[in-house]
């Protein structure tokens, strides 16, 4: 990805205001997603590594100077007229993330999150509410992973947001007690991707208003799937799992 090389007119309608230290030998340029350093407090270009702190109200050229030389003014808070990759109309509520200072997602994937959705303003831009430092990533603590294909999961998937991007997938859970807290997040938008959470052998997903039965696992039908669906997987009893936190429709396979 390449950040920004120049000043962005970016539609910012603006809440509060705040002036942070920035980064030596770096430009900040307006319209910027701003990061800020965990390490050492200062701000710069957002990167995946960084906390969100606003957008660059202006540029701010400390090109030459020491760290903390200059301030960069961001506005902490407001709506932001911002690209998101896949954007259509029916995306209205949907979360944000950010990769760099100009690049942004609907997928967790790598990115730090700003935001959602308020406004659909035409394919692949859309009005972003962001509040930093009040407004937090809604699997905060969980590790992002993005597929394209199926695949059977394994301990090493707990404590995962995995985001499914392609259609008729199936992820298949491993034998009871062997995985535990991981989600399964559908990336499509509103009809485009179905997913299929298989149960093994004699193992049954349990939830509420789901009829359990053995060999039977879950599934997000295509037709009413939307962005951002989601079930919480987790290890239940010797009967097998328990679907603890579902967005959308989930109904068990037949």
């Amino acid at each position: 990805m390449t950040t920004l090389a120049a000043d962005l007119v970016r539609d910012l309608k603006p809440g509060d205001l705040n002036d942070l230290p920035v980064i030596a030998s770096d430009i900040i340029y307006g319209g910027a997603a701003v990061g800020i350093v965990k390490a050492t407090g200062h701000a710069r270009p957002l990167t995946s590594a960084d906390r969100f702190a606003g957008f660059a109200q202006r540029q701010c050229d400390n090109s030459t100077g020491a760290a903390a030389a200059k301030n960069v003014r961001v506005v902490r808070s407001g709506i932001a007229t911002i690209p998101v990759t896949g954007a259509v109309i029916t995306d209205v509520g949907a979360h944000v993330w950010a990769t760099d200072d100009n690049a942004f997602s609907f997928i967790g994937t790598g990115g730090v999150y700003i935001g959602r959705v308020v406004r659909f303003v035409s394919s692949g831009i859309v009005d972003v509410q962001f509040d930093a430092g009040i407004m937090n990533d809604p699997f905060e603590g969980y590790l992002h992973e993005s597929l394209a294909s199926g695949a059977t999961l394994d301990a090493q998937d707990s404590g995962k947001v995995i985001w499914i991007t392609a259609d008729a997938q199936t992820m298949t859970l491993p034998a009871v007690e062997g995985l535990s807290g991981v989600i399964i997040a559908n990336a499509g938008a509103y009809g485009e991707i179905g997913i299929t959470v298989a149960a093994g052998a004699g193992d049954m997903v349990e939830g509420a208003n789901i009829t359990a039965a053995d060999t039977k696992g879950l599934i997000n039908t295509k037709a009413t799937a939307q962005r951002g669906d989601f079930v919480e997987i987790d290890y239940s009893d010797a009967n097998g799992y328990v679907a603890r936190r579902v967005r959308g429709t989930w109904a068990r396979v037949a």
